[in-house]
Order: C-alpha cells, then structure tokens, then sequence
C-alpha cells in the first residue's frame, strides 16, 4: 500500500486543522478503534458511527485509513482522469438558488442560449483536443421543453457519434417533469432514445431539506432528487453522486446526505462515483453572509470520511477545479482514486471567481508526482489506451485511442 501514502510526505505535509469542537464519544480511542476496523472489514458505519468517526479521528489518521479502503475496493495502483467539455446551452434559470453566481434571469442582458453552430465548434474544440465526453448542463429554462433537448442531443449524435452525452443533472429533468405535466421516466426515456449516455449528479448540494429550503428552496426536493437518479438506474443508464458542502448545513446533515447516497447504490447501483466539493461565495446572493470559505483540511477530511462510509459507491474523485492541484494531489492519499477531468470550459464555479483548469499533461505529473500511474477513462471508468506522449505531454501525429474495458 506505500504507493497509496506518496503525497503524505515531509514535503507535502497535511495541512494544519482549526479546533472543532467535540463530543465526548468522539474522543474515545477504543471506539475509534472499533470503528476504524468496522469500516476497514467493508461494514457500513450508522450515521452516528460516521459522525463519532468524521470528527473523532485526526486528519492524517483518518486519510491513512480512507487510503486503506481506497485500496481494498480499487487495489491497482492507477488514478483515473477523463478529458471532457462542460458545455452550458443556456444560463437562464428560475429557481434563483442562491449559492449560484452563474444563473440569470429570463431577459437579462447577460442571458443565453447557445446557437447550434456555436456548440458544434466547441465539440470540434473538444475531440480535437482528445476529449470524448460532454458535461452537458444549464439552467432551468422556462420555455425550453424535452423536444428542444432531444433535438440537440439527436443532432450531436449525428455529426459526432464518438461523443457520450453526460447530461441534464437531477434537477433538469424534474423541472422539464414539472413543465411538460408527465412523468420523470418519460422525460428522460425520451433523452435517452435522443442520445443522453448518462446522468451527472449536479443539483445535489446537501440532501437535507432544511438546507435546501435555505439555499435552493425553487428547485428539486431531495425526494425527487433521488427518484431521478432510480428512474436513470431503471433505464439502465448510469450516473454520478455529488456533495457541495461549506455553506449552512452541519456535520450530521453532510453525513446524512452521504447515506441517502449509499442507501440508494444499495437500491440501484447507479453512481459510478462521488464528487464532493466546496462552496465558492464570490458574486454569489449568499456571499455578504457567508463565513469563511472551507479550509482544505476541512475538504480533506471530508473526502476522505466519504471513501470511508460510502464503500458500496467504486471511485471518489478528488477535484482540482475548486480546490487546486495540490490538494488534489493529496487527496489521492486520502481516498480519492479518481483525479476528475482535464476540463476544457467551465463557467459555473469559475462565476464564482474560483477557476483551477488545467493540462493533460499537468494531471498526469501530479499523478505522478503522488506515486500513482496516470489512466485516462471513459465515464463508465473503462479504461483508454493512449499513445505515448513527449516531454511536452504531446501525442504523437496518428494518435488513435481504444477502450479496453471496465476498470472496475
């Protein structure tokens, strides 16, 4: 397992903690102990054994043990990466959460949907430069239908049936549910036939309806969050589990959304993954109230107490794009076995003024450098062989790529 604690080093020492606050159980050593082995052995910890063990284990103590998971469930000694667009056809939006500093209104000046030439030449952008994916999400657009979505969906496979759709988070299709009066599945039955491969976790936040009453009370319930993504495993389509914490909720409400996640995986088997990640306050409406934006000992912590108690979900990704690579980097010591994707657009957290895009050939040095060895994959987390590159981590001329099968 040493190759697991490379980033763990002298060099790269964890950063230091703020006191926080706990009870008394937390600091019972003999019951982290049994804890630890409980989660060590695959069992699924209580609520309450999750939070004692969150907050009771230091920070180094609790990445060393999340890294010893990491490794049961995904024993190879690889850190997986995709390369993908994030394409927004439209940032006009109704549901007013406000966390977010890249929706706008029906009529602002800043509002848009994106011509069907303006989104071709952005694929164009993305296989040229190896991407084989879209991150296909937007806004809650108050006149665009499933028809009009199908329709950009049946056109991008036409001209590029390479390209996996992974579209329309959770709280898309429930507002298109709600638009048209029908049902979720045959919202998302239709987005399927179109092209939709996959459905991305986004519009999670926390799954704790006093959280969400607070900061995104017009958009989807955590009920009919959660019914999306079981109607997605129905249909034999896959998806993505996300977290965006630091904002109003607690500790035992983080806990509780891990464990509606893993309460459905249990159900259904859809997520692929779990992405969690911290609240970027700039320009957002929450901004003049908000404390002070998560330290990375706290998003450490957290990502490595998700590898923990949601082990029936195979990868955790590390996120680069709100926290950097560095920590990123450290993250794949603590858990993470996933490094997330070399992005080439991102426009909903870097509105928030929080922007870490990156090179092919930067994430995988950081892989590197942390004592893994570098995989490229498809969403499904099939594997991609690719050539071999040059110092400059460019390709060679007739670069040609071909999947090898799941990873996991």
């Amino acid at each position: 397992m040493s190759e697991g604690f490379g980033v763990l080093s002298s060099a790269n020492p964890l950063p230091t903690e703020p006191a926080v606050t706990q009870t008394a159980t937390s600091h019972d050593p003999a019951l982290l102990a049994d804890l630890s082995a409980k989660a060590l052995d695959g069992a699924a910890l209580t609520p309450t054994e999750g939070l004692a063990l969150y907050r009771g284990l230091d920070l180094t103590s609790l990445g060393m043990l999340a890294n010893a998971i990491r490794f049961r469930i995904n024993p190879d000694p690889k850190v997986t990466y995709i390369i993908d667009r994030n394409l927004n056809p439209t940032n006009v939006c109704v549901t007013d959460c406000r966390f977010c500093a890249f929706y706008r209104r029906p009529g602002d000046d800043e509002a848009y949907v994106l011509d069907r030439e303006v989104i071709y030449e952005k694929i164009d952008q993305t296989i040229e430069a190896g991407g084989i994916q879209l991150l296909l999400q937007g806004g809650h657009h108050p006149y665009l239908k499933t028809e009009w979505f199908a329709e950009l969906f049946r056109d991008i496979k036409a001209r590029y049936p390479q390209i996996w759709i992974h579209g329309m988070s959770p709280p898309e299709i429930q507002h298109l549910s709600k638009l048209e009066k029908r049902p979720v599945i045959e919202v998302l039955r239709d987005l399927q036939e179109a092209g939709l491969d996959s459905v991305p976790g986004g519009g999670a936040e926390i799954l704790v309806e006093r959280v969400r009453e607070i900061i995104a009370k017009k958009k989807a319930t955590t009920e009919e969050w959660l019914d999306v993504m079981r109607q997605v495993g129905n249909l034999g389509m896959r998806g993505t589990a996300t977290m965006m914490f630091g904002h109003v909720e607690t500790d035992a409400e983080r806990v509780e959304h891990i464990t509606r996640i893993r309460e459905l995986q249990d159900e259904c088997g859809v997520f692929t993954a779990f992405i969690p990640w911290t609240f970027q306050p700039k320009h957002t409406p929450m901004e003049a109230e908000a404390g002070p934006k998560t330290t990375v000992a706290e998003y450490l912590r957290t990502l490595a107490f998700a590898r923990i108690y949601l082990q029936n979900v195979p990868h955790i990704q590390s996120s680069f794009v709100t926290q950097g690579m560095k920590t990123c980097q450290t993250g794949l010591g603590m858990g993470a076995d996933d490094f997330g994707s070399a992005m080439l657009e991102e426009n909903v957290v870097s509105s928030a003024g929080c922007s870490h895009l990156t090179s092919v050939a930067e994430i995988e040095r950081h892989i590197k450098d942390a004592g893994f060895t570098p995989q490229r994959r498809t969403m499904l987390y099939e594997h991609i062989e690719t050539p071999e590159t040059d110092k400059f981590g460019r390709p060679p001329r007739q670069k040609r790529i071909v999947s090898e099968g799941a990873s996991s």
